[in-house]
């Protein structure tokens, strides 16, 4: 069991708190199987909402994935209050955000795609359903009368 850490780091511009928005926030995550090193072909998600019972009745999880090169039975879940916002104080700093726990399986790539909200920094205007999917998102305050956008947006896997 490793728990693993999911930073980003962006430039935030006139917006803060950006959120990964409800506990049916998709995760979207590459894997690789530590025992032999396969990697999932394509993303797969988890949610806080949705688990999988592990096999053996050994508990749940938030995914549970079969390894197709080694036939192992891998899982990641979510731990527990570790979801945090990112902040204008943030900018350009690397920040967790979530902590996963991995058992079998570690996380190689993140897609942060839809479902994120932010606020205006100064009017706390709420921008809701932000789109990542292309690294950056940008709109405009009505109430500030300025742009606000996210841009840069990297990631990177600590250990927790």
């Amino acid at each position: 069991m490793v728990k693993i850490g999911l930073q980003i780091k962006a430039q935030l511009q006139n917006v803060t708190d950006l959120t990964p928005e409800g506990e049916d926030f998709r995760w979207y995550l590459k894997l690789r199987c530590v025992n032999c090193g396969d990697e999932t072909p394509e993303y797969v998600y988890l949610t806080q909402l949705e688990s999988q019972p592990l096999k053996g009745g050994r508990g749940r999880a938030s995914l549970v994935i079969k390894c197709k090169l080694c036939a192992r039975e891998n899982s990641i879940d979510i731990v527990k209050d570790s979801i945090k916002q990112y902040t204008a104080e943030d900018t350009n700093k690397f920040k967790t955000i979530i902590v996963f726990d991995c058992r079998g399986v570690e996380p190689i790539a993140f897609d942060a795609r839809i479902g994120w909200t932010a606020k205006g920094e100064e009017t706390v205007t709420v921008f809701p359903e932000v789109d990542l999917s292309q690294g950056e998102w940008c709109d405009y305050d009505e109430k500030a009368s300025e742009p606000v956008s996210i841009e840069e947006l990297q990631h990177q896997f600590v250990k927790a």
